[in-house]
């Protein structure tokens, strides 16, 4: 077999490949045996009849058309191993030529892995915020420890911002009763951003035993868009009273006795994930200086490709909620045309980011251990909330354990890079990432997902 490249453009190139006859003797010997198997032919069992009488009933074009649909993906997958090009779209095959029994020759046109050259990433420097714990820090978490242990206590007054009131709910069109748009003894606080617009609004100065409508769009259901009626029956009204900072909630809330002690295992707890922050931090300004210094082309199908995948898995997320598209919108406090800007800039470079750590892992020579994909499968099911073994086989046999191993070997790169950088904090000390290992975990880097928008989606 001769291959040829002609670049097109950075990032697309046309293979012309030659192939001998010979090479397709096995595919030819398969289309045989498949045609074989279709056609019926009297005097010859299914499987049976002979290559010369399908070729005088049925024509040598069949045959070599089933030849050609077996052996060219093989040839074409061959052709890029030999002229080392890497492939990021399905190519566009065409058999050019037909020389029955000496040669075939086709085409494949394929956007590619643009060629660019790594900078030098041994020292950058980078800077990362400092690991100080502050007394605010820790005021913040106890904070949120007292909010999950808060209690709700029933108040003789109108609802105000941040009150909790049980209520019923229910929607009218033109005076009609809208039947799905109905519901009994909620709990919802106020202020928390209702995608219902004009809710907050109504529920504030409101006490039990009151009813109120307000004129809103409806977010879900049959009529969802439509302006509707929608009146509220405040059952009841309670403030939220957070327990006092002591002894006596340290021990309610914890597994020690002081409240000492609670605020010094926050500290420290608080101080691990700063030195955390600071890994995480490291690897990816280190990433992003290396990003900085090199222009890369994107091809235009992966870049399309990526785009729509993160739109379907939008509309998904839309479908799911059970909300109208604006409403969906709103409740993210956002609009469809900054998420779809956000999907083309973070799209370019999750591809990008791609490119360049897979450049790190070739000259860096990384691999994947069978434990480092054990480890990876028991954390994600741990995450996923299902068992390690069934998350496995779901992977086998969706073909994704290839995309997994891609995922483990691209944040050892991503450490690569942190590692190889020269790292400071905002208060100008150095910082040692191979102590914060040592430090946290005996020695081993911490593993750490890549951000949502560097994932490719799946």
């Amino acid at each position: 077999m001769k291959t040829a490249v002609e670049e097109l453009s950075p990032t697309r190139v046309k293979l012309t490949v030659e192939v001998p006859f010979e090479e397709l003797r096995p595919s030819m010997d398969a289309a045989y045996k498949k045609v074989a198997q279709q056609v019926r032919v009297p005097g010859f069992r299914p499987g049976k009849v002979p290559a010369r009488i399908i070729e005088q009933r049925f024509g040598r074009a069949v045959v070599l058309e089933e030849t050609l649909n077996d052996a060219v993906p093989k040839l074409y997958g061959q052709a890029v191993d030999e002229v080392d090009v890497f492939p990021v779209s399905q190519p566009d095959i065409e058999v050019t030529k037909i020389d029955d029994g000496e040669q075939i020759e086709f085409t494949a046109e394929v956007d590619i892995r643009p060629n660019f050259e790594l900078p030098d990433y041994q020292g950058i420097e980078i800077t990362v915020d400092a690991a100080e714990v502050s007394d605010e820090d820790i005021d913040t978490q106890l904070d949120a420890l007292r909010q999950r242990f808060a209690t709700l206590t029933g108040v003789e007054r109108p609802a105000a911002n941040g009150d909790f009131v049980v209520m019923d709910l229910r929607a009218e069109i033109d005076g009609q009763n809208i039947e799905e748009q109905q519901a009994s003894e909620v709990s919802y606080e106020v202020g928390a951003g209702s995608v219902l617009q004009g809710l907050d609004a109504a529920l504030e100065g409101m006490s039990a035993g009151e009813e109120k409508s307000f004129k809103t769009e409806l977010v879900g259901g049959e009529n969802a868009g439509e302006e509707a009626d929608v009146i509220i029956n405040v059952k009841s009204v309670k403030e939220k009273v957070l327990p006092e900072l002591d002894d006596e909630f340290a021990q309610l809330a914890s597994e020690f006795d002081t409240l000492d002690e609670l605020k010094a295992s926050i500290r420290e707890q608080v101080r691990r994930n700063k030195l955390i922050d600071q890994v995480v931090q490291a690897r990816e300004k280190a990433l992003d200086a290396v990003l900085e210094q090199i222009d890369i082309p994107l091809p235009d199908s992966a870049l399309k490709a990526e785009i729509d995948a993160r739109k379907h898995n939008l509309d998904h997320q839309v479908a799911e909620s059970g909300l109208s598209r604006d409403a969906f919108f709103r409740l993210y406090q956002t609009t469809e045309e900054e998420r779809f800007t956000e999907f083309e800039t973070n799209s370019a470079r999750a591809i990008k980011v791609g490119f360049v750590l897979d450049k790190v892992v070739k000259a860096e020579e990384l691999g994947v251990s069978e434990q480092e994909l054990t480890n990876f499968v028991v954390r994600r099911a741990m995450e996923m909330g299902v068992q390690p073994n069934e998350l496995a086989q779901h992977l086998a046999d969706n073909d994704q354990l290839t995309l997994a191993m891609v995922e483990i070997v691209r944040d050892k790169a991503k450490a690569v890079l942190g590692d190889a950088a020269k790292v400071v904090d905002t208060d100008g000390n150095e910082v040692d990432l191979k102590a914060i290992y040592t430090e946290l975990n005996g020695g081993e880097a911490p593993e750490e997902e890549p951000a949502d928008e560097d994932k490719p989606e799946a």
